[in-house]
């Protein structure tokens, strides 16, 4: 597979044994999958999500999601997308109603393997399965007016960093990712 985003994953440098085992993982299913970018692969396929700063960096914008019943990231499946940018800011401005958002760096800023509980969408089960996740590190003014996405969720808000710790109810989301995407984040700011 020759696509930008493999080498982009290639040549990304996990923070710390999460990262590197998923890195693995990721690059290892794209490379032996070629529908890893559509749902129609149940087991897993590939996803995107941002973590949505306001330009001081003291914020976080996150969405309650139905599904998660919990404050969480933006983000969604790529369906058959491979600029993972492009669909991390889709999800954001769809989720969120926000306009003015941009990639604080074309880079990756976090890779996960996340799981997914079976589940009920639109009517059919869902199997539980993998996402296999690309994060991105965007940025978006806090005057934009802010909107639900009724499928999805039910509120809309900006926390600060540490509020948004307190905010979500998955406990292993904040132990292993929003404290990592918080650490990243202060680490980009003092350097």
């Amino acid at each position: 597979m020759s696509m930008k985003i493999v080498k982009d994953i290639e040549k990304y440098r996990p923070c710390n044994e999460q990262e590197r085992h998923d890195q693995a993982l990721i690059l290892d299913f794209l490379n032996r999958n070629e529908d890893a970018f559509l749902r129609s692969n149940r087991l897993a396929h590939m996803t995107a999500s941002a973590w949505i700063v306001n330009p001081a960096r003291t914020k976080t914008l996150m969405v309650y999601h139905k599904l998660y019943d919990s404050w969480s990231w933006t983000g969604g499946h790529a369906d058959g997308e491979t600029d993972l940018l492009a669909v991390a800011l889709k999800e954001a401005r769809e989720e969120t109603g926000i306009v003015h958002v941009r990639p604080v760096s074309g880079e990756i800023f976090s890779l996960e393997v996340l799981t997914v509980d079976g589940h009920e969408k639109r009517g059919e089960y869902v199997s539980s399965h993998l996402h296999l996740n690309v994060t991105y590190l965007l940025e978006a003014e806090e005057s934009d007016t802010l909107r639900i996405c009724k499928e999805e969720n039910s509120g809309v808000a900006w926390f600060t960093l540490e509020e948004a710790l307190k905010a979500s109810t998955e406990p292993w989301f904040v132990e292993r990712i929003y404290k990592k995407l918080n650490g990243k984040l202060r680490m980009k700011l003092s350097s």
